[in-house]
């Protein structure tokens, strides 16, 4: 292919925009859970209808880890292959995220508010279903 041809095929190509798109909405995702974790713990925990921590330690490293991995993602759609959290990284963490939600739920652990139980069997399915579309990008 000359190289002429190659900007027209690029062009046409719809996956490029689709991965910038999966990595946006990952770090869009990352960050609406990270923040209010980092800055607020207990009236999140409260408006979400989960358990309140006996300490805000373990839900703001919770929250800075999240907005990290959130950094991450961004750096990886805009400075390009190889300089963030790639998708496969991203699947391995949302699927053991998931995973481990849903553990908690089934085995009763969560010790939860209805309002709670379904906030966090919907953040699974999410993470869950986020997972998927990842692993075609992986």
């Amino acid at each position: 292919m000359h190289r002429a041809d190659v900007a027209p095929a690029l062009a046409r190509d719809p996956a490029p925009a689709m991965a910038n798109q999966l990595l946006w909405l990952e770090t869009l995702l990352k960050l609406l859970a990270g923040l209010p974790l980092l800055l607020a713990p207990t009236a999140t925990a409260r408006l979400l209808g989960l358990p309140l921590p006996g300490s805000t330690l373990w839900p703001r490293l919770l929250g800075a880890a999240l907005v990290g991995l959130a950094a991450a993602s961004y750096m990886q759609g805009a400075l390009g292959s190889g300089r963030g959290l790639g998708f496969a990284g991203a699947m391995v963490i949302n699927l053991v995220a998931a995973a481990t939600i849903a553990a908690m739920l089934i085995m009763r652990r969560a010790n939860t508010t209805t309002r709670g139980v379904f906030v966090l069997w919907t953040v699974a399915a999410i993470l869950a279903l986020l997972s998927f579309f990842e692993l075609a990008w992986a």
